[in-house]
């Protein structure tokens, strides 16, 4: 249920164990305004150990660009990442080799059987996105790339299942009424109202949310083992 550029191995360390690292010998900077991923960030223990502002990334134009592509929305969701590391990575002024950055770029999409639902332009998409997902399962796939000096140091995407109850027209007009779905890829938050909309998930909750908690955790632990610094 996920792509990645890098092999998951349940014996490597977790990034908790990284600690002493982060912040000082590694910087992390999170390429999003999203609070959150930055929330996800903090509860991992990396609270005033990251800074975070928005990728410069030309989202919309990519986002057409892909969507002449034939492409899965699960590598949709990777190249967006990827695209968002990149573009902040090439923004960044260049340092004199010493200081080590990881530029964390993500993106989270959802799937209905193929098709890619992004943030809605209206309440009327967020509406008919909401009809369509009432009642059917989906997919929600989170991409997450790291950048460093001048390349991708790993990427992947991480894919949840999720199963929607029944919703009447008044809960979806409700739930549109509230304005949570509008920034929301899908039209909907699961850590916020939108949870009453949800019956049932396979996978990780974190990776709905918009950052896979513990993939991320151990793909950052793997990439400073790599550094040979800690």
């Amino acid at each position: 249920m996920s792509a990645t550029t890098m092999d998951s191995d349940s014996s490597s360390p977790l990034l908790i164990s990284k600690m002493d690292v982060i912040g000082d010998k590694v910087k992390l900077l999170l390429a999003s305004q999203s609070p959150r991923r930055r929330e996800i960030l903090d509860m991992m223990g990396l609270q005033n150990r990251y800074t975070h502002q928005p990728s410069p990334l030309d989202e919309e134009a990519l986002q057409l660009e892909l969507a002449e592509q034939e492409i899965t929305p699960s590598v949709y969701a990777k190249v967006l990442a990827e695209r968002k590391a990149e573009a902040m990575g090439a923004s960044m002024p260049s340092t004199n080799g010493e200081d080590i950055t990881f530029i964390i770029g993500s993106d989270t999409i959802v799937d209905l059987d193929g098709c890619v639902m992004n943030k809605p332009t209206s309440e009327a998409d967020a509406h008919q996105m909401l009809s369509k997902l009432s009642g059917n399962w989906h997919q929600v796939h989170t991409g997450v790339a790291v950048y460093s000096g001048t390349e991708i140091m790993f990427s992947f995407t991480d894919t949840t299942s999720v199963k929607f109850a029944n919703l009447s027209k008044k809960d979806i007009q409700s739930y549109v009424a509230s304005q949570e779905p509008m920034d929301k890829a899908g039209s909907y938050g699961i850590q916020g109202i939108g949870g009453q909309l949800v019956e049932e998930i396979r996978g990780d909750y974190f990776t709905v949310m918009g950052l896979p908690m513990h993939r991320l955790s151990r793909e950052l632990a793997k990439a400073i083992d790599s550094l040979d610094i800690s």
